[in-house]
Parts: C-alpha cells; structure tokens; sequence
C-alpha cells in the first residue's frame, strides 16, 4: 500500500505580466511601413515639369530645391515663401553651405522671365551650382547622369 500526501501541490497561477512581444512585434511593422512610404510623400508641390531625356537626377546628397509655379509663387522646399522671405532664406543656406546645389522645378508653363528672375535671386545669394528638375518622358529609360 502506498501512501500518498494529502496536500495539494498548487497548480498553475494566471500570468501578471503583459507579453511585450506582440506589441513589439507591432511597432517594428508600422515602422518599416513609415520608413517605405515615408519618402513618396515628400513632394506635394505638384508642377506640370518639362519632359527631357538629356540627363538622369543628380546623385548630390545635399541641395536646396526650389520652385516657381506659373503665377510666380516661390517655394523653398514645400514651404511658400515671399520674394524677400525667399531671398533671406537662399541667403541663409549660401553661407551655412556654400557649395550647395539648387535643384530648381518650374512648370513648363512658367514664363521663361519668370525662371530667368529665380536664377538671379539665387546667384545674387551666392549659389551657382543650379541643376534643372525634369521629368522622364514616358516609355523611355532614364539616362545615368552626366559626370561632372
């Protein structure tokens, strides 16, 4: 005959605890999606740019982009800005970096006297380096770009 306790052993106790990993698990997702789409969203300046296969996009890390639209507004970036405001803020960016590009976006419908005023503010500021933004015509590959 055998003999056996009359305690009982204590069965398994209900977790206290959150489980971070699924939480974790979570974040990291939404963070790769932020990453990804991120930078399709970074230009919401919409300009019917002039199509030209001549040249693919500059692979300079650093640039200023500015734009003009038909009606004469100045953008630095998104942000629209007055001609003085603008020409302070072109200033501002030529001493911090002076050997910056200025990557420049205008509608094909923007007046040519328009584009040619922009130019000169931006040299006037002390930036000469100034790359045309275009886009690629349709169906056709985009060419290397040029060396420098």
């Amino acid at each position: 005959m055998s003999f056996g306790r009359l305690e009982r052993a204590p069965g398994s106790q209900p977790m206290g605890e959150i489980n971070m990993t699924p939480l974790i698990d979570v974040m990291l997702v939404l963070l790769v999606i932020f990453m990804i789409t991120a930078p399709l969203m970074t230009s919401s300046l919409k300009l019917d740019l002039p199509r030209s296969d001549a040249a693919g996009p500059s692979e300079s890390p650093r640039f200023l982009a500015v734009a003009i639209t038909p009606e004469g507004e100045l953008f630095l970036g998104e942000e629209k800005l007055t001609p003085d405001a603008f020409d302070v803020r072109v200033a501002d960016a030529s001493r911090q970096t002076p050997d910056i590009e200025v990557q420049l976006r205008a509608d094909r419908r923007t007046p040519y006297g328009q584009v040619a005023e922009l130019i000169g503010r931006v040299q006037k500021a002390g930036l000469n380096r100034i790359a045309f933004v275009t886009e690629a015509p349709t169906g056709a590959a985009t060419a290397p770009a040029a060396p420098r």
